[in-house]
């Protein structure tokens, strides 16, 4: 990579921590903020796809953002077979990296199929935990194989932690019940959004990939939330 775009690359990254910063404000969505933090891996990071497993009130992963039907198909699939990179990295704590995902164990069987359907090479799951409190996972996916870059690896943590400290705050930390309505909204947010998506790709004959571009072009061209407008689509009060 040249020095140009390692220098345009660092100020996109300085850019985007600032676009976190700015989202965590008073009444701010989760899922929204999730959102904004896999577009900016694919982004500023070495990797095709991104998604984001956040645990509900009973410690359960559930998928909340993800940037294509690929990398959902995947992540539903390790929630599915409880087992997987990202499945490990929530359970140990620690960053999971899979340089050559058809090389995987065994136990990931299901997860090695989906994902090699899927056209995805490696994989990388990343812990969003503050301290021991663990509340999900950052996954990004590449059509390559090979280890992933050290700064790749950094940078991916620091954008989970941002997000994770925004999602537990100093309010959310010293009040649990708090943390779990957060985390239980954006599941619920992240529910209305996939019925939109269904909604948007039948009336208009397009992929599911393609609503959702369509719906989160519409949000963020008129201010609003991306369960704000999936809720208006789904009622049928916004036509997109």
């Amino acid at each position: 990579m040249s020095t140009v775009s390692e220098t345009s690359r660092d100020e996109r990254l300085l850019e985007i921590f600032a676009q976190l910063a700015d989202t965590l404000v008073d009444g701010y969505q989760v899922v929204d903020l999730l959102q904004l933090l896999v577009d900016a891996c694919t982004e500023v990071i070495d990797a095709r796809a991104a998604g984001i497993l956040l645990a509900d009130e009973h410690g359960q992963l559930e998928l909340v953002a993800s940037t294509s039907e690929s990398s959902r198909l995947v992540e539903i699939m390790q929630l599915s077979a409880h087992a997987g990179p990202c499945i490990e990295s929530f359970t140990t704590g620690q960053t999971v990296a899979v340089p050559d995902i058809s090389l995987s164990p065994d136990a990931w069987s299901e997860f090695r199929a989906s994902a090699l359907d899927e056209g995805f090479g490696s994989a990388l799951a990343i812990p969003m935990r503050l301290r021991t409190n663990r509340i999900g996972t950052l996954n990004l996916f590449n059509e390559r194989v090979g280890e992933p870059a050290r700064r790749d690896v950094l940078a991916a943590q620091a954008l989970a932690d941002v997000a994770t400290i925004g999602i537990l705050q100093e309010r959310a930390i010293r009040e649990t019940s708090i943390v779990a309505e957060q985390l239980q909204r954006a599941l619920t947010s992240r529910v209305i959004i996939e019925q939109a998506k269904g909604v948007v790709s039948y009336s208009r004959g397009m992929s599911m990939d393609a609503a959702f571009a369509v719906i989160r072009s519409h949000a963020r061209s008129h201010n609003l939330g991306l369960a704000q407008v999936a809720e208006m689509v789904v009622a049928r009060t916004l036509v997109l």
